[in-house]
């Protein structure tokens, strides 16, 4: 369901959320998204940008995924699981949509890229997917902040040891790339996962829904046909101070050199809809945290037979998740443990429940955190693990890998244990 399908759809639903107003992209914009957190918005008067539209918070609700992809919300991660293991290729069309108007004469200030907030190092775009080619690997779909330099230039953010960085490293040239703005949900969920060495993300997205993709103007790349804005230019060798950035914890992140992106070409529809992604809002923290769920779920079910898998909201979709488990073995939820942090390699906490427990419902959760855990016989501590740069609590070195210590805590019924007297009463109806 590309984007303005599912505008469409939200709006038959009635939740999507319309201003007519006019309403500015510096400050103010981000402001009414976070006061609507976990709604589509769409606002269709951008003070300064005439006849541009911005939409915002599409992945801010599991549902959202769900319905875009026609599936229920639980079985969201095995439908990831099995696109991330059965990819397709894309199909290729001449003409496409975000081909429409193609403008060569470059200046960024003409899209109503948001500032966020006042002390933001600049203007920024957050929902943005970087493509580009890796030599050795092909192609690489990735989330990607950039911050305005001035009219052609954004200086951007690159995880050190990732497929853009480990492209942008090993090339003596500037490297392509396109940059996407306004995808389908399915190509943000594909962009957010960790495809093996060798798959595309564009055809993980294809395996979730079709993703017919064109070839770029100025740039050897392909790129989702019905995206709404497509940028394309280069990631050069050169570096720029990047941030202040308020990220996915609601922390701001430190200051760091970045590469800088030089934009050469921009292609978009005629009537264009900006996609703004709030930083650390809901919709950036489904997306951090949903598309590392399968890889939870297929580490688990190596060791034991996982029936979800479960990123939390609380736990700053990265940190904290949930594993539910067929516990079939003494030791099950303890591997679970293990095996989730191999997983989800930046996952702080785990909590390991059996299959009577929902695992979305954070007070079921709690409960059973309560009535079927000891810390002395089911408390799991890592000493001294690698962790995520988001945590601020973690131990930061520069030039270093961030350590942390996490825990799991196995909260399923203990084996051989009378199961009735770990059992929530469940109340019946008056007989007839």
């Amino acid at each position: 369901m590309e984007l303005r399908r599912f505008i469409e759809h939200a709006r038959s639903r009635g939740y999507l959320l319309e201003v007519g107003t006019p309403v500015s992209p510096h400050l103010e914009m981000a402001r009414i998204i976070h006061e609507d957190d976990g709604r589509p918005v769409l606002f269709t008067a951008v003070k300064g940008y005439p006849g541009w539209r911005v939409i915002a918070g599409i992945a801010s609700a599991r549902r959202y995924f769900a319905d875009a992809l026609g599936v229920p919300v639980d079985q969201l991660v095995h439908v990831l699981a099995q696109a991330l293991a059965h990819p397709r290729p894309c199909s290729i069309v001449e003409s496409a949509p975000c081909q429409e108007v193609v403008e060569q004469d470059v200046d960024l200030g003409r899209l109503p890229i948001l500032r966020h907030f006042s002390f933001d190092g600049g203007r920024y775009i957050t929902s943005g997917i970087l493509i580009l080619n890796d030599p050795d690997h092909g192609t690489n779909v990735a989330f990607h902040r950039l911050m305005q330099l001035d009219d052609r230039r954004f200086a951007t953010r690159v995880v050190e040891g990732r497929g853009t960085d480990m492209a942008w490293r090993k090339a003596r040239e500037d490297v392509p790339v396109a940059i996407c703005i306004g995808n389908a949900l399915s190509t943000l969920l594909a962009a957010a996962m960790s495809a093996p060495v060798g798959i595309s993300e564009l055809e993980v997205a294809n395996a979730l829904a079709d993703t017919p993709v064109v070839a770029c103007k100025t740039v050897p790349l392909y790129v989702p046909a019905d995206c709404e804005v497509v940028l394309e230019g280069r990631l050069t060798h050169a570096l720029a101070p990047e941030g202040p950035f308020v990220d996915l914890t609601e922390t701001i992140d430190f200051v760091r050199p970045g590469p800088v992106v030089e934009i050469d070409c921009i292609t978009r529809r005629r009537d264009p809809i900006f996609h703004a992604l709030l930083p650390g809002g809901l919709e950036h923290k489904h997306l951090m945290g949903i598309p590392k769920e399968p890889t939870i779920l297929a580490a688990v079910n190596r060791v034991c037979r996982c029936t979800n898998a479960v990123i939390t909201p609380g736990g700053t979709s990265w940190l904290h998740a949930v594993v539910q488990i067929d516990k079939r073995s003494p030791e099950d939820g303890r591997k679970a443990i293990y095996a989730a942090f191999e997983g989800h390699g930046s996952l702080k906490h785990v909590v390991v429940v059996d299959t009577d427990i929902d695992p979305f419902d954070m007070n079921q959760v709690e409960w059973a955190i309560a009535t079927r855990f000891q810390a002395d016989r089911d408390l799991v501590v890592l000493y001294d693990q690698p962790g995520s740069s988001l945590d601020p609590s973690a131990t930061h070195q520069p030039g270093q890998k961030t350590r942390t210590a996490k825990m799991g805590l196995d909260a399923t019924i203990p084996w051989g244990a009378d199961r009735t007297a770990f059992q929530k009463v469940r109340y019946e109806a008056d007989p007839v």
